[in-house]
């Protein structure tokens, strides 16, 4: 039998290919380039440099240090992170506020929901690399630049989807408590946050996951961590380190998704 959905289909994969086909052009996207004989024999001779890796005790103490220091770089990111980001959610959630009940938001609570909103997009927009590489400059290499451009780029993330999970959750005991005189706060904690607990608890905990990842990678403009010493390995030409060091990332954000999979499992 024919499939009736087939026209469309094909219509929609062809339209696809369209669309994607500009893009792979501006991008220059060559992917027959990786098979030719000089970019072979240049990727055999990288990653010849890999081995052995080295597993000095000396060395491997540093790197667990350093794996200690990237997590810690995102966890105290996270925690400053959640600091910008509640206060901002509650401003710019319209189901938290009192003067929308009657059906449309007063001039000046709406003019705050959208420069709080705006300020957001602000903090979310900059890539925490840009950050990184600002606070490089002003507080000097080190873990604190780290945790800064994490605080202020994943604020701005959580912000946003803080704001959305409780928006688009059922807001009737929400407004029945601040029809009957309930503050903000109280219609937050008593309305809003015990039926959107579980997918807010997911969410951080994924965002917490990411910033360990991210952690690493701000170490390569100076920010600590793990990062920082495979970008000094690196430039040195030391493969064996940067072998040693990829092995050990790798398992850190093994263990990070697996703590993050038991603590959403724990806390929904």
């Amino acid at each position: 039998m024919r499939d009736p959905a087939w026209l469309s289909r094909v219509f929609w994969t062809c339209a696809a290919l369209v669309l994607l086909a500009p893009a792979l052009v501006a991008t220059e996207f060559k992917p027959w380039s990786l098979f030719a004989p000089e970019t072979i024999k240049a990727t055999k001779r990288f990653i010849a440099d890999f081995f052995p890796p080295k597993i000095e005790g000396e060395f491997m103490w540093m790197v667990a240090k350093e794996c200690w220091r990237t997590v810690a770089i995102a966890t105290a990111g996270m925690a400053l992170a959640l600091l910008v980001a509640i206060p901002l959610t509650l401003l710019s959630t319209s189901a938290l506020s009192v003067s929308a009940l009657p059906g449309r938001m007063h001039a000046l609570p709406l003019a705050i929901r959208q420069v709080t909103r705006w300020l957001l997009i602000v903090l979310r927009s900059i890539p925490e690399l840009v950050w990184a590489l600002v606070f490089v400059r002003v507080v000097g290499l080190g873990p604190t630049a780290g945790v800064l451009a994490i605080a202020l780029t994943y604020g701005g993330m959580l912000g946003k989807v803080y704001g959305e999970i409780l928006e688009s959750d059922e807001s009737h005991a929400t407004n029945t408590l601040l029809r009957n005189g309930a503050g903000r706060l109280q219609a937050f904690f008593y309305g809003l946050l015990p039926q959107s607990s579980a997918e807010l608890t997911s969410y951080t905990v994924y965002r917490w996951e990411c910033a360990i990842r991210s952690s690493a990678v701000l170490g390569f403009v100076g920010a600590g961590g793990l990062g920082q010493q495979m970008d000094n390995s690196m430039k040195m030409f030391n493969g064996g380190e940067v072998a040693t060091m990829l092995m050990v990332f790798m398992l850190l954000v093994w263990l990070a998704d697996y703590v993050s999979a038991w603590l959403r499992k724990v806390l929904a």
